[in-house]
């Protein structure tokens, strides 16, 4: 199914659709994720039954503040889709989708770490490539941008965002 088709094809049942670029993206509340999904992956002419990647993007001082992003592939029938779903920056909650895509616990856990996504009935949710005392979300754009200081030989360099030009 080619995308403009595919686009055409959901249209019916997800009314917020977007064809750019030759990718199809549908916006969708986070209340109707899990049904969404499921029709997705269920339904033989769509067949999407591969969650390639769960991510998030940030956008503080904005409604909704994070988004969170689903690429889903169907090999069977070789097309793709991506959903996504807005979180309000005062509940960054959505529900777990690792019981209808087992791929979706690592993801989770990532985006969750990353941004601070809680992602709700995730079987293990914690940090994942941070420390487990680490405090903040580093892709969060609120999030200092140097990192931590480092000391190197008797020197101590400041974080990238603590620096001063001599």
């Amino acid at each position: 199914m080619k995308p403009g088709e595919l686009e055409a094809r959901v249209r019916d049942r997800f009314p917020d659709v977007l064809l750019a670029r030759g990718e199809v993206t549908v916006v969708i509340d986070r209340a109707d994720l899990l049904d969404a999904l499921v029709r997705l992956r269920d339904e033989p002419d769509l067949s999407f039954r591969f969650l390639a990647s769960v991510t998030a993007t940030d956008h503080p001082g904005r409604e909704p503040r994070a988004w969170v992003v689903y690429e889903l592939r169907s090999v069977e029938h070789a097309h793709r889709i991506r959903l996504k779903v807005g979180l309000p920056g005062d509940d960054l909650h959505v529900p777990s989708v690792t019981p209808l895509f087992p791929t979706a616990d690592w993801h989770e856990r990532e985006t969750f770490d990353l941004f601070g996504i809680v992602f709700d009935g995730h079987p293990d949710l914690d940090r994942i490539l941070m420390p487990d005392d680490w405090e903040g979300h580093p892709l969060r754009k609120d999030e200092p941008l140097g990192g931590v200081g480092t000391r190197y030989h008797g020197a101590f360099i400041p974080p990238v965002d603590e620096r001063t030009m001599p």
